[in-house]
């Protein structure tokens, strides 16, 4: 028998401390937490390949594509935010999860797939973090080789240890129980993504300098230097690439159910927070990009500050590089926290007389403070992130990889599920000129979305053909 404790009205008058209006603890979040949740999640390990992307789409398509993706996720965002409360949007019931909004608004095999996306999504962009982290901290090494050495030693460092460094450190904060707890995180993990970005931004505008102007032309990189075929894979990976940098709408209600409860509703405060931070995000990316492109033309790496097209001040890098890992560490958490939850949330509906999975041990930290061992997430988290860079150690193509996440990901989470939610809710009319508009939205994303994968996919069997794994890293 389950009972629900339901606070009054005259108890939410007076301000019952400690609960919502569905009896749960009391949510704190404001427009500035959910937008640093955003910031953090969205200004991660994208930004660095986006003089990449440029450079493969040139002046005129580069930024105009980086545009259209920012206001596609804007808008599809909003329709997300709107599909937090099932009904009224102050009083309805609350989905507490995306794949809850999926299951209230739309049901059946849909929730299941929708699922079955999100989680692989998360699970993929955990890989994805890893070999980025992996990649900053051998570019630290590499750096100060650089510098002793000269720039024409090779420098060959593995990425292998340092992706077990990453791991075990992410071992250590999974183990933090739930996601509005790692607010901090995330404020800290912002201010480092503003920090390395800020860094390439002001490497990319000294490089442009030194050069005495802007490389680069209209059309991005010209066939020859690459072939007609590798010109057409590597502009369809760029938008892959564009897509990644921009994808946060699969943890968008996870982050909207740490907003403090109405009024004003959550979806106002979450839109608010979206403006922001979309604003925000895309300003930097255009310059970081844009400012990439122009310091180094044709030949833009993969990633800006671990590529070397940079290689002083070198202890610049190296912050740099630095600010890139702290904000991976927290970024990674941010995905993950939903997928952890919902495996402990179905083990314990599963087997729930099962002390492994249901019993904490509590441990005194201090005389005020003690923190609550559960077993099973102990070793579940554990599994999961040792699983996650044993993956990242066997493919650690960082353009490859980031490109296929962004395509596998955005059409179904950023635009198809949001969509489909939001015409229910409204009750669009089928056929009306809104219905009308949204699906060729989605239909527009969807063919980017294959194209953008096929050209990922090219990319990996391409790198694969002559990678080792395990042996060598840098």
């Amino acid at each position: 028998m389950e009972i629900s404790i339901e606070p009054s009205q005259q108890q939410r008058q007076e301000g019952m401390k400690g609960f919502d209006d569905d009896g749960r603890v009391s949510r704190t979040g404001t427009v500035w937490t959910a937008s640093a949740h955003i910031i953090t999640a969205v200004i991660g390990s994208g930004v660095l390949s986006l003089a990449w992307a440029i450079a493969q789409l040139g002046w005129i398509a580069g930024p105009i594509v980086m545009i259209i993706f920012s206001f596609v996720i804007f808008y599809t965002s909003s329709l997300l935010a709107d599909c937090y409360r099932t009904g009224d949007p102050i009083t309805g019931k609350r989905n507490y999860t995306y794949s809850a909004a999926v299951h209230s608004y739309l049901g059946g095999m849909k929730v299941k797939l929708c699922g079955l996306i999100q989680y692989l999504n998360l699970f993929g962009v955990a890989i994805g973090y890893t070999i980025a982290s992996s990649i900053s901290m051998t570019a630290i090494r590499r750096s100060n080789c650089f510098h002793e050495k000269g720039h024409r030693s090779p420098c060959h460092i593995s990425s292998n240890p340092y992706m077990i460094i990453f791991g075990v450190t992410q071992i250590v904060f999974s183990q933090i129980p739930d996601f509005d707890q790692i607010w901090w995180l995330s404020i800290v993990a912002a201010v480092m993504s503003f920090t390395y970005s800020s860094i390439g931004l002001a490497l990319g505008i000294a490089q442009v300098v030194a050069n005495g102007g802007f490389k680069g032309s209209l059309t991005g990189i010209s066939i020859g230097s690459v072939t007609q075929t590798q010109k057409v894979w590597h502009s369809l990976q760029a938008f892959g690439d564009i897509a990644f940098a921009y994808s946060y709408s699969i943890i968008l209600i996870e982050i909207q159910d740490t907003v403090k409860a109405p009024p004003p509703s959550e979806a106002k405060v979450m839109k608010k927070a979206t403006v922001l931070s979309v604003a925000v995000t895309t300003f930097f990316y255009m310059v970081c990009g844009c400012m990439g492109y122009a310091a180094f033309g044709d030949s833009a790496p993969g990633n800006l500050l671990t590529g070397f097209g940079f290689y002083n001040p070198f202890w610049l890098l190296d912050i740099a590089n630095a600010a890139i890992v702290i904000h991976l560490v927290g970024a990674y958490q941010v995905f993950c926290q939903p997928l952890f939850a919902f495996i402990e949330k179905w083990a314990n509906r599963t087997w729930p007389d099962s002390k492994f999975i249901s019993k904490e041990i509590r441990i005194r930290l201090s005389s005020t403070k003690s923190y609550k061992l559960n077993l099973f997430r102990l070793v579940w988290r554990s599994a999961f992130v040792v699983v996650t860079t044993v993956i990242s150690m066997l493919l650690p193509f960082f353009n490859d990889v980031v490109g296929l996440l962004g395509a596998l990901g955005f059409w179904p989470l950023t635009v198809y599920f949001p969509v489909e939610m939001y015409i229910v809710q409204k009750k669009v009319p089928k056929w009306s000129l809104r219905w009308v508009c949204l699906q060729m939205l989605s239909f527009a994303c969807l063919v980017i979305s294959v194209a953008a994968a096929v050209g990922s996919i090219a990319g990996v069997v391409s790198d694969l053909k002559v990678y080792k794994p395990f042996k060598s890293g840098s």
